[in-house]
């Protein structure tokens, strides 16, 4: 195996515990560990979080700590101005044999650096401009955010070298914008899974004095597209049957920007005395606030990538219900349950069912562990990365098992190649 000099371009707090900074993260440690010299330039802010023996760069700012929020900023132009300079500084000073962007700014950014440096750029692609942007409210007026997302979405697909989609679904999106088929590679993201294998649920139950009450888990930020307006909806319903479930949203973010608005929301629908709102949750502490959960939940529908608390959720051997837009490699009734896209009222008869059949939530939870440990161990995925280091720095020929869209729907194990399963609507 040959090893690279890596400039990973990571334009988030980093490290942190969620979403796809926490994916960078543990991508970086693994190839850090496999002997790559993993370079990630990032901005000026993040935890405290191990990272292998990657090296850290943080581009300059007035401020060392800030407050960032997900999706576009006028602030945020400035950061990645300051990034930009910062990753060609470490481009020629560490003999970078290759830029690895992440998210959209990270490929804007690696294209300018990869013309001013001649480097070749990898595009780690986990979600489209037009399934986001709009829901910022960033673009004024509002009805122009559509086709400003669709235009930076055909622009990004002629720009890398070479691409790293997360999903078979973002894979088929970016060939159908321009990208060419053999120059794409479906890599999905991955976990530790055995971090969540010691979770301890007691001290945590004490602490918000739970008892022995169910607890209905969601772990993740509060921004509109992950769409908590639906999962309270669905948790009121469940209320109605089992009056002692409580909804436990716990978010990674010290200070979630929109956690108030959801709030607000759980007090008109009348049930605000059965939800807490946690914020400030640590990496250390996930495995015990996932060890709390009866039920653990996703109530973002249409996701073009890969939710990475599925994954947390698979790794705790957690009874997981979902839209099937997320459902990304799971089934319905074989590793979790699975409902159609924005039908709120199925989702909470789908975490009344879980909630009252303990045998089907074992046995959901211990299939989604099982497919989490085979098919998404960051170890076994980096060597498929290493595959595309290796295209693009040596020119060699495409890894075999590159392609185009993938012409069959079952992947080895007899599962759905990571799609997502398309359910039934059914009512309470």
């Amino acid at each position: 195996m040959k090893r690279h000099s890596i400039a990973m371009i990571a334009p988030c707090p980093f490290p942190a515990n969620y979403g796809t900074p926490g994916a960078i993260r543990e991508m970086c440690e693994t190839l850090s560990t496999r002997g790559h010299r993993v370079h990630v330039v990032t901005y000026p802010f993040g935890e405290n979080l191990p990272v292998g023996s990657a090296k850290v760069w943080r581009s300059w700012y007035w401020r060392k700590q800030d407050r960032l929020h997900a999706g576009p900023s006028c602030k945020k132009l400035l950061l990645d101005l300051f990034l930009l300079l910062t990753v060609c500084r470490v481009i020629r000073s560490q003999r970078i044999d290759v830029i690895h962007g992440h998210n959209y700014e990270g490929v804007l950014i690696g294209f300018v650096a990869k013309l001013i440096t001649g480097k070749p750029l990898i595009y780690n692609a986990v979600n489209l401009m037009a399934d986001e942007l709009p829901s910022y409210h960033f673009i004024k007026p509002a009805f122009l955010a559509a086709p400003i997302a669709r235009f930076l979405d055909l622009v990004v697909a002629k720009l890398p070298d070479y691409f790293i989609a997360v999903t078979n679904e973002l894979q088929r999106s970016l060939i159908g914008l321009g990208a060419p088929a053999e120059r794409i590679r479906f890599v999905a993201c991955g976990v530790k899974g055995r971090m969540f294998d010691k979770g301890d649920p007691v001290t945590l139950r004490a602490r918000y004095e739970i008892g022995q009450r169910p607890v209905v888990m969601y772990t993740g930020i509060n921004s509109p597209f992950q769409r908590i307006d639906h999962l309270l909806r669905a948790f009121r319903l469940t209320l109605q049957e089992e009056p002692t479930a409580l909804l436990m949203v716990v978010s990674p973010l010290k200070h979630d920007p929109d956690v108030a608005a959801n709030r607000q929301m759980a007090e008109s629908l009348g049930i605000s005395q059965s939800v807490r709102w946690i914020e400030g949750q640590t990496l250390a502490e996930l495995p015990d606030y996932l060890a709390m959960a009866t039920v653990a939940v996703i109530s973002r529908p249409e996701v073009p990538g890969h939710p990475i608390k599925l994954l947390n959720y698979m790794a705790a051997a957690k009874p997981i219900v979902c839209f099937e837009g997320a459902a990304k490699g799971v089934r319905h009734m074989q590793e979790a349950y699975v409902v159609c896209d924005h039908d709120w009222q199925t989702l909470g008869f789908g975490i009344l069912t879980l909630m009252r059949d303990p045998e089907l939530a074992a046995r959901l939870g211990k299939r989604a562990k099982q497919m989490v440990l085979r098919d998404f161990d960051w170890a076994r995925l980096c060597r498929k990365i290493e595959d595309v280091y290796d295209a693009v720095t040596i020119g060699a020929r495409e890894p075999s098992t590159v392609s185009g869209v993938p012409k069959r729907r079952t992947a080895p194990h007899g599962h759905a190649d990571f799609e997502t399963v398309k359910r039934p609507t059914s009512m309470l």
